[in-house]
């Protein structure tokens, strides 16, 4: 059982940390490009290099989760995500300007969700799912508030005092961080499950499951980094005002809270694979919206809106599908593995869709995602389809 308490610090944690490393490039790339006068894909490029280094570093926070716990390497996440911003703001070079975002991409991998996850799997074992779903409603919360604070402090300080105040906030996470549990989760023989190892038991099966996990998640990290870096561009690109576009992207963050708390609401009764399914379902449909929707106002903000729901329950299962399919007791490790292909193709993605914004316009990156929506579902249907009957059993 992980107390309240430990999940309001984690999860603020998580609004703060997704706001001042994720995100920064999406309130302050404009800012930047601007001020150094480098191209797009030089300044997007390096949200790009620091995804790379999440993948190189995954398998090894991953087995540092499982062997310390997330109180010891979580605090070190946000003090190098700190440095990075702090670096960032003095970058005129380019070599200086990637070394930042290198140090932001090790905070990341030790500090945000798949941390995070990894956390709360080595204390509360297959009980970890809720918790799961709580702390990610504060993160869902992370781009709605941090986008306008991050375009409000621009304006005020400048991209680079921003950035500045960026590295405070994350240092002022440490003291959440005492309230984590230290514990490793040891379940009674009365009350251990009976398969320990998951849904998937042979060795076969596991080798599905896990590149049919890695497929799902590698193309929703790439899309959600594509759009997060790019969103208010591409609503501008189908032609809302700056002002209003900005406005509309926050909605985004408002789709994935309403999603989350629903999930929380609901106790969380759907099986990880049915709502994997159900989720995968509508991603599709919300890029098509935007496909007819010609700019109009109310139909790219019904975007946003589904498109951050989605977003928002994927992130959900993300974390507790390997809780159904795998061994809990590795969670950490085996996680840390999977998720090495997607955070180097996530990579890619603000520099491709950079690219494509500006060879081909919004309405091409938009079909893109619908194509990418698409492969997304069917990998969630296959998932479920090999291994929903084990869930009745």
């Amino acid at each position: 059982m992980i107390p309240p308490r430990a999940i309001v610090c984690l999860g603020l944690t998580q609004l703060v940390g997704w706001g001042v490393t994720f995100y920064l490039i999406g309130a302050l790339g404009p800012a930047m490009a601007a001020d150094l006068g480098w191209s797009p894909a030089a300044v997007y490029g390096g949200f790009s290099a620091a995804i790379v280094t999440m993948a190189l570093v995954s398998p090894v926070a991953g087995m540092a989760v499982d062997r310390w716990g997330g109180h010891r390497v979580m605090p070190v996440g946000a003090v190098i995500a700190a440095a990075g911003c702090a670096v960032l703001a003095t970058a005129h070079a380019v070599a200086v300007y990637y070394l930042a975002w290198l140090l932001l991409g090790v905070g990341m991998r030790l500090c945000l969700y798949d941390a995070a996850f990894a956390s709360l799997a080595r204390a509360a074992g297959p009980t970890a799912r809720r918790p799961m779903s709580q702390i990610t409603l504060f993160g869902g919360l992370a781009s709605t508030v941090m986008w306008p604070v991050g375009h409000a402090l621009s304006e005020w300080l400048g991209w680079r005092g921003a950035v500045l105040v960026y590295a405070a906030l994350a240092l002022s996470t440490l003291p959440l961080y005492l309230a984590l549990p230290r514990q490793r989760y040891a379940a009674s023989a009365a009350a251990a499950p009976r398969h320990t190892d998951g849904l998937a038991r042979t060795v076969y099966e596991r080798r599905l499951a896990g590149a049919l996990y890695a497929v799902m998640a590698m193309l929703t990290n790439f899309l959600a980094a594509g759009n997060a870096a790019h969103l208010i561009s591409l609503l501008s690109g189908l032609g809302l005002a700056t002002a209003a576009a900005v406005s509309v992207a926050a909605l985004w963050g408002v789709g994935q809270f309403t999603a989350r708390l629903a999930d929380v609401a609901l106790g969380s009764r759907l099986h990880p694979l049915t709502l994997t399914l159900a989720v995968s379902a509508l991603f599709p449909l919300c890029f098509l919206l935007t496909l007819l929707s010609r700019g109009n106002l109310y139909a790219t903000a019904a975007y946003a809106l589904v498109y951050g729901a989605c977003n928002g329950l994927m992130t959900i299962a993300r974390g507790t599908l390997p809780l159904a399919l795998f061994d809990f007791r590795s969670y950490g490790t085996l996680v840390g593995t999977l998720l090495i292909p997607s955070f180097l193709l996530t990579a890619t993605a603000p520099v491709a869709y950079a690219h494509v914004i500006e060879q081909h316009g919004a309405r091409a990156a938009m079909g893109l995602s619908a194509g990418l929506a698409a492969a997304i579902l069917a990998a969630a249907f296959a998932l479920r389809w090999r291994f929903i009957a084990r869930t009745r059993a």
